[in-house]
């Protein structure tokens, strides 16, 4: 996030057509680099999934919870304020600056912009390389409940295996790589899967869970609330599934 804000100051606008930084002229016309607060279009439809996908950190409350040295609802509720805070202005200010370098132009990988006018900066280079670490240390802690759905859905009638162990392993990771290498535009990963699970866990199932879990009455506040919550994703969910969708079959 911090370099993305530097870097702003090294990319003139508007953006020349050639991708060689060396050959870049500024032009005099400045109605490129005019930021708009807000612009509708049918790339919209990736805003809400892909928001939802990146806040989407369920998986990691139960064993955060395991991990604190007094586990309680407070202290547990001062962790999450915390660290969805934190996320959220990294993500905030990553996403205005590189709005504010490519404007029109940004790419849904902001680093590929980067890439293309500043090919052989050193700093750009190191971040990548960062955050390929980054992903990769990360993949376990997100594979775990994966295998582990796959063999209780699928093979919980079965005998632990250590044979069936390695082949979902091998399996999960082979679509995953698979994944990687064919799918064209990153967006697409985080447009479907945020606009599917990520609005279920985010919205639909918490709403369900407190309507099934409560004793209150149906015309409570409190359930009146948790029903608009499921309302709302699964509406969110599908509007943006059927606009992906279209957008598609327009490309």
């Amino acid at each position: 996030s911090l370099q993305i804000m530097i870097k702003k100051w090294s990319i003139p606008c508007p953006l020349p057509p050639s991708s060689a930084i060396e050959t870049l002229q500024v032009s005099n016309s400045t109605g490129d680099c005019k930021a708009k607060l807000f612009h509708l279009s049918k790339e919209s439809a990736y805003a809400i999934p892909t928001m939802a996908f990146s806040f989407l950190c369920h998986t990691s409350v139960l064993p955060i919870y395991c991990e604190l040295r007094s586990p309680s609802r407070s202290r547990m509720q001062n962790v999450t304020v915390t660290g969805i805070g934190l996320s959220f202005v990294i993500y905030f200010m990553s996403a205005l600056f590189g709005y504010l370098t490519f404007y029109d132009k940004v790419d849904s990988e902001l680093l590929q912009g980067y890439s293309r006018y500043l090919p052989h900066d050193i700093v750009i280079m190191t971040v990548k390389v960062a955050i390929l670490f980054a992903v990769l240390l990360t993949v376990p802690l997100i594979h775990f409940p994966a295998r582990k759905a796959v063999l209780m859905v699928f093979f919980a009638h079965l005998p632990v295996s250590w044979i069936c162990h390695i082949l979902v392993t091998l399996t999960l990771n082979t679509i995953v790589v698979l994944f990687a290498m064919y799918v064209p535009d990153i967006k697409n990963v985080f447009g479907v899967v945020g606009s599917t699970t990520s609005t279920c866990l985010l919205f639909v199932y918490p709403g369900l869970f407190y309507l099934k879990l409560s004793r209150e009455d149906f015309l409570s506040p409190q359930k009146l609330g948790a029903c608009a919550l499921v309302i709302f994703g699964i509406c969110v969910g599908l509007l943006s599934l059927v606009l992906i969708i279209l957008n598609w079959i327009d490309q």
